[in-house]
C-alpha cells in the first residue's frame, strides 16, 4: 500500500506515470530488497549521495528563503535537520566501517548524473518560486519515504536493513507526511486547487524530471559494482 503523503503528492506521483515505476522499482532498489546489490555499488552510490544530501540540504534552505508562512519555514528548516543531522549520519556512519572518512565524502567528485540532479533542483528553486522548488524536492523526499516503507515489508534479506529501517521508519516517514501535508496547504495558499489551475502542467513536468533524475542516480549508483 503507497504511503499517504498528501493529496499534491498524490497527483505528482500518478501524473509521473512510467518514471515513477521505473524509480521506485529500479534494479538498484531491488538490490537493496533481495541483498543482490553488490557492496561496490551500494559504497559507490552512498558516496554520491552524500555530496547529493549537501546540495539537496542547501536547496531544503532555499525553501526558507521562498517561504510564505511560519509554517512553511519551520518545515524546511526541520527538514535541513533531518538531512544534515540524522540521514547523513547513515553514511558516515556505513562508510567510515568500509575505512572511508566524512572528510573524503565531503570532498568527492561528483558524478554528471548526481551534478545534472543536484544543479536542476537548486536551479529550479532559484528560477522559480517555492511550488517549482517543491516540485523538484518532492520525488526524492517522498520517493525515499515509499521505497523504505514498501522494502520493509518485502525485503527478502537483512543485507541492507539499516539503509531500509532509515527511511521505513518512524521518523523519516514523519518527515514525509510533514512536508506532504505543508505542500498541500502551500498549493492551497497559492493557487487554490491543483488539477486544472494554470500551473498544473509546469509544475507535474518539474516533479517528473526530478522523477526521471533519480532514475540516472539509481543507474549511476550500479555502474559502481
Amino acid at each position: 500500500m503507497t504511503p499517504d503523503y498528501g493529496k499534491t503528492f498524490e497527483l505528482w506521483r500518478e501524473g509521473a506515470g512510467a518514471p515513477w515505476g521505473a524509480y521506485t522499482h529500479h534494479a538498484f532498489v531491488e538490490g537493496l530488497r533481495d541483498g543482490t546489490l553488490p557492496r561496490a555499488a551500494f559504497l559507490h552510490y552512498l558516496i554520491q549521495d552524500y555530496v547529493f544530501l549537501v546540495h539537496f540540504s542547501r536547496a531544503w534552505s532555499l525553501g526558507v528563503v521562498k517561504s510564505e508562512t511560519m509554517d512553511e519555514m519551520r518545515v524546511c528548516a526541520g527538514t535541513v535537520d533531518a538531512l544534515v543531522n540524522h540521514e547523513m549520519a547513515l553514511h558516515v556512519k556505513t562508510c567510515a566501517a568500509a575505512g572511508i572518512d566524512e572528510a573524503t565524502l565531503y570532498a568527492a567528485s561528483e558524478q554528471v548524473e548526481n551534478l545534472a540532479y543536484t544543479r536542476y533542483v537548486m536551479d529550479a528553486g532559484l528560477q522559480g518560486d517555492f511550488l517549482d522548488l517543491m516540485a523538484a524536492l518532492a520525488p526524492c523526499v517522498m520517493g525515499y519515504g515509499e521505497i523504505g516503507a514498501r522494502l520493509a515489508a518485502e525485503r527478502t534479506s537483512d543485507t541492507y536493513r539499516d539503509w531500509i529501517d532509515t527511511y521505513a521508519g518512524a521518523e523519516y516517514q514523519e518527515v514525509c507526511e510533514t512536508v506532504g501535508t505543508m505542500l498541500d496547504a502551500s498549493v492551497a495558499r497559492r493557487i487554490g486547487t491543483l488539477q486544472g489551475s494554470a500551473r498544473e502542467a509546469a509544475l507535474q513536468a518539474r516533479f517528473t524530471k526530478a522523477t526521471e533524475l533519480e532514475v540516472g542516480f539509481w543507474d549511476m549508483g550500479l555502474r559502481g559494482a
